[in-house]
């Protein structure tokens, strides 16, 4: 339908404004952003072409009520990665049944995600890329916590033995949770020095994508015990949570949905969203979530605590809603003094290596997205540096996690196509709301076991296959890299599982060796990860064969550039122009130098 000069005139920033497909009332156009320009594109030079394949850039700034909607629209992108890890780590930290405590680490993993969140799109690497809780400090974690004197009591794993406001009980999980504090606060540490000392772009010379396949995939494997643990309690609800996610995120995803508005000049009409795309693990949790709840108030499942199905009553932490408070400010060292042990530092510090690296691969991919151009050495540096601080605040708030960049997030910016950072800044600021709301945090906490034991079927899946995705990479009709790949996966399954039943082999009569030992052998990703990186680089082997050459490309180094380098990466408010052109600042590797930074003066609406 043609446009006129007003309608045209509105475009410059055209959010979520559609076409209809006729003048009456209530019509169903498709919801499709990519064409709203389309009929200027031939007017336009090649570069406006380009820039017009997305509502909004990364430099571009959308009404606020826009920035809300997109913002709330990331943070429940976020929301079930971010619930799941203090869930997973309720049961080796003791806390298996103490609903409240539960609901208040959500609430400080969802506060210290905003944090960060706004700290690497301010300051790090400045693109739309989320933070939050990373599932690759769970198995080092759960290795470390897995050593004898870390194990919990026998009586805490008693539901009618726990007085969770008892001082035994606090210090029990309280202990390990300050030990678990202070081995990320110092792992955090080397990750801060390799990004502000410009050393990632020396280690990423190293690695490739068979160092990282077997890494990422030994993130999820070692965590089936703990999926089919939770699914175990019910599996029929368990199936029916795994089996509506994968309706809504396969069968149903190109499926759009008509959602009505009213407006003054077009009155009633709506437009179609694919939801099902955007939000199959909230709908698939809440479906279930609502069918327990029903079964429960007509007493279905047994109320018997020793019964099979006991687990999938709502009503068995149906309690700590109420004890929640409404308004609850997480703060550094609320769990007490962390302390420090060799092996949990050196066993985060494997988690911390392979946070990096995926990191690096979501900075290229969410600028691929988002409008700009490949992130220079500088804004990647920064990024890690970011990341670093990140777990750093992650571990001094108790989170018993770090943060890293959410690639689901990272996804959720080519279904949206607006790739302002604007948006994930309105994203870091709900997270943060959310944190203080602690109410929030406590309806998380009473998601029935066999509903969290079915989203964990198809998360750690999905975690497993973007692991073994990066052997697209590689020529794996090579004999080299088929006996690579297939030794670090399995070594990294088998030699854990025995390291678990005979530590006593591995003692060397000093204890702090002992423990390192123990956690980096039970660390599966460790393994895998240390031998895919030591054999892929000393087995003879082209950088072609290796797939080195294909995932750098892939990774960014030819792209269509929207916006100038400096326009995007450099620091905001002008700080970069100030300080880094001049005297020595400039040699730093985290700083943006004077052939990257743009224009001498920026907007400050466009420098955020």
């Amino acid at each position: 339908m043609p446009m006129s000069d007003e309608q045209d005139s509105g475009l410059d920033n055209p959010g979520f404004m559609i076409e209809d497909a006729s003048n009456h009332c209530c019509t169903v156009p498709e919801f499709n952003i990519n064409s709203i320009e389309d009929q200027k594109a031939n007017k336009a030079p090649t570069k406006s072409r380009k820039r017009n394949q997305l509502a909004y850039t990364v430099t571009d700034v959308p009404p606020w009520y826009l920035c809300i909607l997109l913002g709330a629209q990331h943070y429940l992108t976020a929301l079930g990665g971010i619930v799941a890890i203090p869930l997973i780590l309720s049961k080796e930290l003791c806390l298996q049944h103490d609903p409240l405590t539960q609901s208040h680490l959500i609430s400080t993993i969802f506060f210290v995600s905003g944090i960060c969140t706004l700290l690497q799109v301010t300051f790090g690497v400045r693109l739309p890329i989320l933070q939050g809780g990373t599932f690759a400090f769970l198995t080092p974690t759960l290795s470390m916590l897995s050593l004898p004197m870390w194990r919990c009591p026998e009586w805490t794993q008693n539901a009618s033995l726990v007085n969770s406001t008892s001082p035994e009980f606090i210090d029990v999980w309280q202990s390990r949770m300050r030990e678990l504090q202070g081995a990320i606060m110092v792992a955090s540490c080397f990750q801060i020095f390799v990004g502000f000392s410009g050393l990632i772009g020396f280690l990423m010379r190293f690695i490739g994508p068979l160092t990282i396949a077997p890494t990422i995939t030994l993130i999820a494997l070692p965590l089936f015990e703990t999926a089919g643990n939770d699914a175990g309690t019910h599996w029929g609800i368990a199936a029916l949570t795994a089996c509506l996610i994968i309706l809504f995120s396969q069968y149903l995803r190109n499926v759009p949905v008509p959602v009505p508005t009213y407006s003054k000049a077009k009155k009633c009409r709506s437009f179609k969203v694919y939801l099902f795309q955007i939000f199959p693990v909230l709908f698939g949790i809440s479906i279930s979530w609502i069918l327990c709840y029903a079964l429960t108030v007509y007493d279905v499942f047994p109320t018997d605590p020793q019964r099979y199905g006991h687990g999938a009553r709502t009503d068995v932490k149906g309690a700590v809603v109420y004890q929640a408070p409404w308004f609850r400010f997480p703060y550094p060292g609320q769990w007490g003094l962390p302390t420090i042990s060799l092996a949990g530092v050196f066993g985060i510090l494997a988690g911390v290596i392979s946070s990096m690296v995926e990191s690096v691969g979501d900075y290229y991919a969410c600028a691929r997205l988002s409008g700009a151009p490949p992130p220079p050495k500088h804004a990647i540096n920064r990024g890690i540096g970011i990341e670093g601080i990140g777990c750093l605040l992650a571990g001094a708030w108790g989170t018993g996690n770090g943060t890293t960049s959410y690639s689901e997030n990272v996804g959720a910016l080519g279904i949206t196509k607006v790739g302002s950072r604007m948006v994930i800044i309105a994203a870091g600021i709900l997270m943060i709301l959310s944190g203080i709301f602690s109410k929030i945090g406590a309806v998380f906490a009473t998601i029935p076991t066999p509903v969290i034991g079915g989203m964990f079927l198809v998360m750690f899946g999905i975690i497993a296959a973007v692991g073994i995705s990066n052997l697209q990479f590689v020529d794996m009709n090579s004999s080299r890299n088929i006996f690579i790949t297939g030794f670090s996966i399995f070594s990294g399954l088998a030699i854990p599982g025995w390291v678990h039943k005979n530590s006593k082999y591995l003692e060397t009569g000093i204890t702090q060796l002992d423990q390192v030992i123990l956690v980096l052998l039970t660390t599966g990703m460790f393994v895998g990860g240390f031998f895919g990186f030591l054999l892929d680089n000393t087995i003879p082997g082209t950088k072609e064969e290796r797939g080195i050459l294909a995932w750098r490309k892939d990774s960014g180094d030819e792209f269509d550039d929207i916006l100038d380098a400096g326009e995007v990466y450099s620091f905001p408010f002008g700080i970069g122009n100030k300080c880094c052109t001049n005297s020595w600042l400039r040699y730093l590797p985290f700083c943006p130098t004077s052939t990257s930074q743009g224009p001498q003066t920026q907007d400050i609406s466009t420098a955020l």
